[in-house]
């Protein structure tokens, strides 16, 4: 029997190659665990119960439910025809505000590459969704948000909400800034929201810069 002999460079080349296959993506801050089991959120302390459940499906979110009791129907949507992709969920990585029943605010990032989702649901089927896929959330180690406030960037500009009260504030970079959400640190490397102030590190051009503004939101 003769001795099959394999250079150390082509093991070498084998056992990336091989390696690249079995990663689902570039390694993000929260991992993407298969999601069998339904994510809910309940405001207990109101009289009418108002709720939002993620299902899950094959592994990935896949319907959004909401509702309150006395509200006659359960509201329904596809999470992929909300945010238009599908996502990688961990329920370590959602969160959900619930505005008595006027409004939940869902945020929430995809586990496959890091990118961040805000969706305003309200309760009401005659208003408009709101949906964001540039959003900077909290989960994300390198931004630092407050407690009650979301933010959001549309390339040009970065927009902070407070969820309660729907008062805004913002901050310009002063021309657009060419972001691939999907891959947000090659462009954006921090930020930090308060409500007093908006702060950020951005890449404009070749240069990393830092952009500053007390702001007050109203």
């Amino acid at each position: 029997m003769k001795l099959l002999i394999i250079p150390v460079a082509v093991i070498t080349a084998l056992t990336w190659t091989f390696g690249a296959c079995k990663s689902a993506g570039p390694p993000t801050f929260c991992d993407t665990t298969c999601l069998k089991d339904s994510i809910k959120f309940i405001k207990e302390d109101h009289p009418f119960k108002p709720y939002v459940y993620i299902s899950a499906n094959n592994c990935v979110a896949d319907t959004i439910t909401w509702s309150y009791i006395d509200m006659g129907i359960n509201r329904k949507m596809g999470v992929a025809d909300m945010v238009g992709t599908t996502v990688k969920l961990n329920k370590d990585n959602i969160k959900c505000f619930i505005k008595d029943t006027s409004y939940a605010y869902l945020s929430f990032n995809d586990c496959s590459n890091g990118r961040g989702f805000l969706l305003k649901i309200p309760f009401n089927k005659k208003e408009t969704i709101g949906r964001k896929a540039s959003a900077l959330n909290a989960f994300d180690p390198k931004f630092d948000v407050a407690e009650g406030l979301i933010a959001y960037s549309d390339r040009g500009n970065i927009f902070v909400e407070d969820v309660s009260t729907g008062k805004t504030a913002m901050m310009t970079f002063g021309e657009k800034v060419d972001i691939d959400y999907d891959a947000i640190h090659e462009t954006v490397d921090s930020v930090n929201v308060t409500r007093g102030r908006i702060w950020a590190k951005v890449l404009l051009g070749n240069e990393w810069k830092t952009f500053e503004k007390n702001i007050e939101l109203k």
